[in-house]
């Protein structure tokens, strides 16, 4: 089963791969866990967007694809995987596509999360993060067990520069300039199936599984 996770900065995707993940036994991946590990592990290409990164530059397409293609050959994506955070424009998704049709494969499944503007900025702005582990919680659905600390290393929690309603107006608008295309290119190929990401995360879930499952 081969998924890709579509939807704005916080509709809450990431947090429904994660689920799907663990229902169907296949890998979560995001890009930023794939260049964390190669970047660890000092793998050839890991090194090459380090180098990038070091300069504070975007990791080229190709290199991102390579990483993402690399990370498919592994043992535990034998079943599939939830791709969450890629492909984000038309070439990427285009990209993508050839590079999986060389190897006789495809993507199943294009799952949009979708969630008004309004809400995302409301729901974004409720976010705390633990800076020392990377865990997230929210002020009102998912509050940790003492206020403003991480359940898990005590570190104390934040509203991040990238939660805030000014920046995520700007990240929203980039997401609809360049990624909500994505949206017609999976309904064009017939896999796209979207989900109404503003009730509870369980009803969220049990609206992916039927997708998946029917």
């Amino acid at each position: 089963m081969k998924i890709i996770m579509l939807g704005a900065p916080g509709a809450g995707k990431g947090t429904q791969a994660k689920r799907i993940a663990d229902r169907f036994e296949i890998p979560h991946i995001s890009t930023g866990d794939i260049f964390r590990e190669n970047i660890k592990n000092e793998t050839q290409l890991g090194l090459k967007a380090k180098g990038y990164m070091d300069q504070g530059l975007l990791v080229p397409d190709e290199l991102v694809l390579e990483l993402i293609m690399d990370r498919f050959k592994a043992p535990d994506c034998k079943k599939g995987y939830v791709l969450d955070g890629f492909p984000r424009t038309i070439p990427q998704a285009k990209a993508l596509d050839d590079a999986l049709n060389k190897n006789n494969d495809r993507i199943e499944f294009a799952i949009n999360v979708d969630v008004a503007d309004e809400v995302i900025i409301k729901r974004m702005a409720g976010r705390r993060a633990c800076l020392n582990c990377g865990r997230t919680y929210h002020v009102d659905t998912l509050k940790p067990k003492v206020s403003g600390q991480c359940d898990y290393c005590n570190t104390e929690l934040v509203l991040r520069d990238d939660d805030k309603p000014e920046t995520v107006k700007k990240r929203l608008q980039v997401y609809h300039e360049q990624t909500q295309p994505l949206i017609d290119y999976y309904n064009n190929k017939g896999i796209l199936h979207s989900v109404d990401g503003t009730g509870e995360i369980d009803d969220i879930y049990k609206q992916i599984i039927n997708v998946l499952m029917t």
